[in-house]
């Protein structure tokens, strides 16, 4: 087998609780998003757009939805022969399976699998981020500084920099100090959760952080201190695009509101980073006689007899007629009835809403509406 210059390792097991219903039923990483995605499209399309043909995705939290979206990577042109896409749940011992303790414990229970492809470098993603990025420019920057760890980080406005783990560093780019959500930041360098490990250095590491039984298995609060305590050689990956961790219902609803509102910073049209998507089964969408369309994003077999204004309708979607959605977002496969009034809510997947139902306020927060009702 052909060594690999680096292969990456996604972890999407998280539960991601903060958005309450649209996760009961799934993991973070598969929950929709922007219509025909889902959460995980934005990490595996920036691994096909950065030339890296060989990824691990670490499932944990209810994966079923995920492993079968996912398949074997082919709509990400990744279902090769030496590499590919690789589904690896939880592992399981001599008492049977257990869950990871911590993201670096989930990398250390899959050490042979990388052993397997011998690479020179492991990039390490959250499968729950949406931005674009070309990995191989994060690459040139650790080689180029012999990095033992470089670290992707994009500066946040200091108001906000006691959110994040936050990295100091040189004018060289050399980490000089990590601090977990400081109280008094001295930078505002915050870490996007990015990681390029040599494969050396980071084999050493989870081997020797596992033996420590006082470790919480974690690479913030625990790899990258060490590393950094021991001297070793950690450089910042300074990253100025669109970026946002979709945690929260209130961020989850403001990103898929920026695809309409920021197409220069987060554009999923543009053909040179294009976000692929296991979703393109549906036929086109069809819009009924009296369907009024603004400043939307439609997707395709969905079906359109109201008024949309400023939303998202996901695939296989259908719109009664008189019903009027504002600011909000549908997501694949919800049933909208007639007469209804959708404002700035989030209509979870294959929810049924009845005719002259009124959802969300002008006024109020986001809101969620149904449980999804999942199809795989």
């Amino acid at each position: 087998m052909k060594k690999k210059k680096m292969i990456a390792m996604l972890l999407a097991g998280g539960q991601g609780s903060r958005l309450g219903s649209l996760t009961s039923s799934i993991a973070k990483p598969a929950v929709s998003f922007g219509g025909k995605y889902r959460i995980i499209d934005f990490g595996l399309s920036n691994c096909k757009n950065s030339g890296i043909d060989t990824v691990g995705i670490l499932v944990q939290y209810k994966p079923l939805v995920l492993n079968k979206y996912v398949g074997t990577g082919e709509s990400w042109d990744m279902a090769v022969n030496d590499g590919g896409v690789h589904i690896l749940p939880p592992y399981a011992g001599e008492t049977g399976g257990e869950w990871y303790e911590g993201t670096a414990d989930a990398i250390y229970h899959n050490i042979d699998f990388i052993d397997m492809y011998d690479p020179e470098n492991v990039l390490i993603l959250s499968g729950d981020h949406i931005y674009k990025m070309d990995y191989k420019k994060m690459l040139k920057a650790h080689t180029d500084n012999n990095a033992d760890l470089t670290v992707s980080v994009i500066e946040v406005p200091w108001e906000e920099a006691s959110r994040f783990g936050i990295m100091t560093a040189d004018e060289e780019g050399r980490i000089v100090k990590f601090s977990e959500k400081p109280k008094e930041p001295d930078s505002n360098l915050a870490s996007m959760g990015i990681y390029i490990f040599s494969w050396k250095a980071l084999r050493k590491a989870l081997l020797e952080d596992h033996a420590d039984k006082e470790s919480s298995h974690d690479f913030g609060k625990d790899i990258i201190p060490k590393m950094l305590a021991e001297g070793q050689s950690l450089h910042v990956y300074r990253f100025e695009g669109y970026w946002r961790d979709v945690g929260t219902v209130k961020s989850y609803y403001d990103s898929q509101m920026d695809l309409m509102d920021d197409l220069e910073n987060i554009n999923v049209f543009n053909r040179d980073m294009r976000v692929f998507s296991n979703s393109n089964m549906y036929p086109p969408q069809y819009l009924g006689p009296n369907a009024n369309i603004g400043k939307s994003m439609i997707c395709n077999g969905c079906t359109v007899y109201g008024t949309v204004k400023h939303s998202i309708i996901g695939s296989g979607a259908v719109i009664g007629d008189g019903t009027v959605i504002e600011d909000s977002i549908v997501l694949p496969n919800a049933w909208i009835g007639r007469n209804c009034r959708i404002t700035k809510a989030i209509i979870n997947e294959g929810t049924i809403v009845e005719d002259n139902a009124v959802v969300g306020s002008e006024d109020g927060e986001v809101i969620v509406h149904g449980n999804a009702r999942l199809t795989v």
